[in-house]
C-alpha cells in the first residue's frame, strides 16, 4: 500500500478516472476547474508556451456543473470539452499531458468550486500515489488564467526541488487595462485587487507572523502536505482560503514571487462571493465603491499582539492585567474567562517565549482574525472606501508617499509585497 492509498479509498468523491500510469518523473500536477469556460484554449496555450521544467508534467481539467446550472452553461461545458480535445490533437508534441475529465452535474450536495477543485486534486494525489511520490507537486489553477513564460520551471525550482519546502502561494496581478473587456471592468479590478493587496499589509502591520495570499487559482503544494491537510475543502467559494490556512501551520510554506498568474478580471456569478461577483455587482450598480476593513481594527490588533509572548512569564494576575490593557473592540471579542482559560492552556503546553507566540498564534488565526474583524465592524467601526482605507495605512506605517490615485495606489501595494521596508 503506497503513501495515500488508504486514504483515497476512504476520502475521495470519485474512483479513479485515469487509467493512463502516469511517467514515474512526473514532479507537477496542474488541477483545473472548469465550469462554463468555452475559451479554455488561451489557459492551455499560455501553459504550452510556458519553459519546460527538469520533471515531467500533466494538466488535469475538471469540467462540472452543479445542479442548478443553466442550459446555456452547460452547452458551455461542452464546447469547453471540444475544445480541449481539438487543441490536444493539435498539441501532439506538447511536453506536458493533458487529461479532460466531464464529471458532469454530480448530485453530491453542496457542489461547487471547493468539490471541484477537490476531485481534481484527489486524482492528482492517486497518481503521485501510483508512483510512490509524496514529494510531487499539486498546482492549483483556474481555467480564466494566463501565466507567465517562466510559471512551471519557478515551480519546479523553487517548491518540487527544494525538499524543504512543503507548499507556496505564487505571485498574481489581474491585467489593469486592455481591449478585452469594458473599462469599468479594468476600473473596478483595479479596486479589488487594492482591497485584497490592502488587507495582506494590515494583517501583516498587525503583527500577525504568517501572511499570505489566498488565491485559488495561484498556489501550489506537495501531494504529502495535501494530505496532512486532510485535502481540499467542499465550500463552494473560500475554499482557498480554509485551505491555506490548514498548509501553513505544516511549516516550509512561502511567497514564490518570481513568476506571475495573471487572472481575468471578468465578472462571473459561478461562485457566491469573491472577484467574480463582486465586479459584477459594481458593475450593475448594486454598490458605487467598495468597502474594506477599517485601518483602525488592525491598530488594535497590533497594539494586542505587541509583547504577546511575555505572558509565559506571567501569573494569572498578569494575564487579567494584560487583558484589562487591550483595546475595546478586542475585549469586545474575547470574553476575560476564555482569556484566562486559553493563556493558561498554551502556558501549560509550552516550554518558552518561542513555542508560547507559536502556539497563541494557532488559536489566534487568521480564521479567528476574520471573525474578529467582522465583529468590530459591526458595532465599533466603519468599513472604508478601500482607497482611503488604502492611504490610511500607509499614513499609519509612516511611509512617506504622494496622493495617489486607485492605480498608482495598487502599484505601489504590489512593490510593497516584492520589496518589503
Amino acid at each position: 500500500m503506497a503513501f495515500a492509498t488508504s486514504w483515497l479509498e476512504n476520502r475521495a468523491l470519485f474512483p479513479e478516472f485515469l487509467s493512463e500510469a502516469p511517467d514515474h518523473q512526473t514532479g507537477i500536477i496542474i488541477v483545473v476547474p472548469a465550469f462554463d469556460e468555452p475559451g479554455i484554449v488561451s489557459l492551455l496555450d499560455s501553459l504550452a508556451s510556458c519553459d519546460k521544467p527538469v520533471c515531467r508534467a500533466e494538466l488535469i481539467i475538471i469540467v462540472n456543473a452543479h445542479q442548478a446550472a443553466d442550459t446555456a452553461s452547460l452547452k458551455n461545458n461542452i464546447i469547453c470539452i471540444n475544445n480541449i480535445e481539438k487543441w490536444k490533437l493539435e498539441n501532439r508534441n506538447c511536453f506536458f499531458r493533458t487529461y479532460c475529465i466531464d464529471v458532469g452535474t454530480p448530485s453530491i450536495k453542496g457542489w461547487g468550486a471547493g468539490l471541484a477543485r477537490k476531485t481534481g486534486m484527489d486524482e492528482a494525489l492517486r497518481r503521485y500515489d501510483k508512483i510512490e511520490k509524496p514529494e510531487g507537486v499539486i498546482v492549483s489553477l483556474d481555467a480564466d488564467c494566463i501565466v507567465e513564460k517562466n510559471y512551471l520551471t519557478s515551480i519546479c525550482d523553487e517548491l518540487f526541488l527544494k525538499k524543504h519546502r512543503n507548499g507556496c502561494s505564487i505571485k498574481f496581478g489581474h491585467p489593469l487595462s486592455g481591449t478585452e473587456f469594458p473599462g469599468n471592468v479594468y476600473k473596478y479590478i483595479t479596486l479589488y485587487e487594492l482591497h485584497m493587496r490592502y488587507f495582506y499589509q494590515a494583517v501583516k502591520f498587525s503583527g500577525f507572523p504568517d501572511v499570505f495570499h489566498t488565491i485559488g487559482s495561484a498556489i501550489a503544494f506537495r501531494a504529502s502536505a495535501y494530505l496532512k491537510a486532510g485535502g481540499m475543502n467542499r465550500n463552494k467559494a473560500g475554499e482557498d482560503f480554509y485551505f491555506i490556512q490548514k498548509l501553513v501551520p505544516q511549516g516550509g510554506y512561502f511567497e514564490l514571487n518570481c513568476t506571475t498568474v495573471h487572472p481575468s478580471p471578468r465578472s462571473s456569478a459561478r461562485v457566491p462571493f469573491g472577484t467574480g461577483p463582486v465586479i459584477a455587482r459594481l458593475l450593475d450598480g448594486q454598490t458605487n465603491t467598495l468597502l474594506t476593513y477599517n485601518p483602525d481594527a488592525f491598530s488594535e490588533l497590533k497594539l494586542f499582539f505587541s509583547g504577546i509572548e511575555k505572558l509565559f512569564n506571567t501569573n494569572e494576575d498578569g494575564i487579567i492585567d494584560y487583558y484589562n490593557s487591550l483595546p475595546p473592540g478586542v475585549k469586545s471579542f474575547t470574553g476575560l474567562g476564555e482569556w484566562i482559560a486559553k493563556i493558561s492552556e498554551i502556558k501549560g503546553n509550552t516550554s518558552g517565549e518561542d513555542s508560547f507566540k507559536k502556539r497563541f498564534f494557532g488559536w489566534f488565526n487568521m480564521f479567528r482574525i476574520v471573525r474578529y474583524l467582522n465583529h468590530v465592524h459591526l458595532f465599533m467601526f466603519e468599513k472604508k472606501p478601500v482607497t482611503d482605507a488604502a492611504r490610511n495605512l500607509i499614513f499609519i506605517m509612516r511611509k512617506e508617499v504622494k496622493e495617489m490615485d486607485p492605480y498608482d495606489l495598487l502599484i505601489y501595494y504590489r512593490l510593497l509585497e516584492v520589496l518589503p521596508g
